[in-house]
């Protein structure tokens, strides 16, 4: 076998040298040529996919890999052109996201699988479900995301007037433009504890992995995604679940109840209260898993 060492990521690289293509508790898979995403398996049993969200990576499940990989085969990967998968010029769109999860799901000879979303990561999960239908799915998980992200009725739930939107994708077009942003969202919408220069570092280091121009074209495509028929499938179909920031409640919480009457929805915490509070949000996943079971 041979490598083209420049289209594979350096910890790869290390992989290779080292004898194998699992390094440091991680591996690649090639999706398409050129492009590598990074992903993980911890633990066996049922599979449990976890997809972080825009621009962030698989370390934001760090207090659910622990607990889950304990009982369940839990899967995290970086997307493309997100921390350490590679940076690529094409497929950066939700779409494409989630088509490559459904290959490296078919690569791990995952089934059924618990689908687990957060933010953007959403779009992702219900992609997956669009191309492989609801019965491939064995429940579904969507923290913080409405199925609407951008649309103009009366009492959807969005990410904000259309104003909001375009400011914050005109802000991310540079890199202290998308530092600034991301700091400012870290601790105003997502962290509820005090925000510190340690937890900035790290929660600005996953995200500016991604260039600019990607933060820019996964803002653009997660807004103008509509997965509203995808999530009434699922709510019909298996165990549905939305967790929900608090700052959201008035709005989310109506719009769910009107859309998807049979998912359950939890409100606490910011837009990362998953991290922030395992010890309410991990009980809410296993119930969830529980029933799918």
């Amino acid at each position: 076998m041979t490598y083209d060492l420049l289209k594979i990521p350096a910890a790869g690289i290390l992989s290779i040298l080292l004898g194998g293509t699992a390094f440091a508790g991680g591996a690649y898979f090639e999706v398409e040529p050129g492009v590598d995403l990074y992903y993980e398996v911890h633990g066996t049993g049922k599979p449990v996919v976890f997809v972080p969200g825009w621009t962030f990576t698989t370390e934001v499940f760090e207090n659910q890999i622990d607990v889950f990989s304990n009982t369940h085969k839990v899967i995290t990967f970086d997307p493309r052109s997100h921390g350490r998968s590679t940076v690529t010029l094409e497929g950066n769109t939700y779409a494409q996201q989630g088509a490559d999860l459904v290959k490296l799901l078919e690569h791990l000879e995952a089934e059924k699988p618990v689908l687990v979303g957060w933010s953007f990561g959403c779009l992702a999960t219900w992609e997956y479900i669009k191309l492989k239908s609801a019965e491939a799915a064995a429940a579904h998980m969507c923290i913080d995301l409405s199925p609407t992200p951008m649309t103009a009725g009366e009492g959807d739930w969005t990410e904000g007037s259309i104003e909001d939107i375009a400011g914050l994708y005109n802000a991310v077009q540079t890199a202290q433009g998308h530092r600034d942003i991301v700091n400012w969202y870290a601790d105003e919408l997502m962290i509820d504890q005090e925000y510190t220069p340690e937890l900035s570092r790290w929660i600005v280091g996953q995200s500016t992995n991604s260039p600019p121009w990607i933060a820019a074209a996964y803002w653009a495509s997660g807004n103008f995604s509509n997965y509203m028929d995808i999530a009434k499938e699922v709510d019909a179909k298996m165990p549905s679940v939305f967790v929900v920031a608090e700052h959201w409640a008035d709005i989310a919480e109506p719009y769910l109840a009107t859309h998807t009457p049979n998912s359950d929805v939890h409100v606490f915490g910011g837009h990362m209260m998953f991290w922030e509070y395992p010890e309410k949000f991990n009980p809410i996943l296993e119930a969830m898993i529980a029933r799918a079971e």
